[in-house]
């Protein structure tokens, strides 16, 4: 199911600039938000109008235990008020990746796209939770700690639909059919991809997902090393990256801590989909 979709009315612009912000998190909240939003303030500065940041942009803790004492129920957040009050500041949407937020006795993954008026637009729980067993013994149970979310979310910016995804959900292709069917013409992954899957798959599902629905797709990664509160460690692959609706990669932030930052003509969307207009011959097979 796709949550009501927030109107604005005809799209007035056809061309902007996103940034992408690429960052390798902590666990230490204060060390994370002056490091964002250091990142936020420079996408800005090169003239970004919409930023996007990664998942788990303020805490990075795989320890239940130790995450479960550093986050807050959604309206006692304190990071929430600061990037609201950075997108006005800046005049810019701001999508927040991701942030852990408690959902009683277990955890939300949340994504917030904040408005140049520093306004909740829109919000998204991470559906799909990784519950994986990788070579090497890295083990991830995602639902032990997780409230997986159950509706899709759009939100329609100056430029174009946009649908608001969560890293795991990018193996999951209905997902983003129905998004772009019910209208996205962008489609947004923050993510925190393991160094072992981002190697194999990364690339490839981001342009893939770009071209089955003719959609640009930003990509905001996690990159480098991560330890919890167990002295445990893990490697997340970084390039974030920007495709249009062709699938060609227009930036990839490669492995470092930083930001992308491009212009995005959306008139490519309608263009891709007149080329090869697949999301009007999708075929009910029993």
């Amino acid at each position: 199911m796709i949550s009501d979709k927030v109107s604005l009315g005809k799209f007035p612009q056809d061309k902007f600039v996103a940034g992408l912000v690429q960052m390798s998190s902590t666990n230490d909240r204060a060390e994370n938000m002056a490091a964002g939003e250091a990142l936020i303030r420079e996408a800005a500065a090169r003239g970004a109008q919409m930023i996007l940041t990664p998942e788990m942009t303020t805490l990075i803790e795989s320890d239940r235990k130790a995450l479960l004492g550093k986050i807050y129920e959604p309206d006692d957040d304190p990071s929430l008020p600061v990037f609201a009050a950075l997108a006005a500041d800046l005049k810019i949407w701001l999508v927040i990746g991701s942030m852990a937020v408690k959902q009683g006795d277990k955890i939300a993954n949340r994504c917030y796209v904040l408005s140049p008026d520093g306004h909740i637009a829109a919000q998204y729980d991470k559906i799909h939770m990784f519950d994986v067993d990788l070579p090497g013994g890295e083990q991830y149970r995602e639902s032990r700690s997780y409230q997986a979310g159950n509706q899709a979310a759009i939100v329609q910016t100056p430029w174009a639909d946009m649908g608001l995804s969560i890293c795991y959900d990018l193996r999951f292709p209905h997902l983003y059919r129905k998004m772009a069917q019910a209208g996205a013409g962008i489609l947004t992954v923050p993510a925190a991809f393991t160094q072992v899957t981002g190697e194999a798959h990364w690339h490839i599902l981001l342009r893939a997902r770009a071209i089955e629905n003719g959609a640009f797709v930003f990509a905001s990664a996690q990159t480098g090393a991560h330890t919890n509160a167990r002295g445990d460690t893990r490697n997340t692959y970084g390039h974030s990256l920007l495709v249009d609706p062709w699938g060609n990669i227009i930036d990839d932030g490669g492995l470092d801590v930083g930001v992308v930052v491009a212009e995005i003509d959306t008139g490519l969307i309608d263009k891709a989909r007149s080329r090869v207009p697949s999301l009007n011959h999708d075929q009910n097979i029993a």
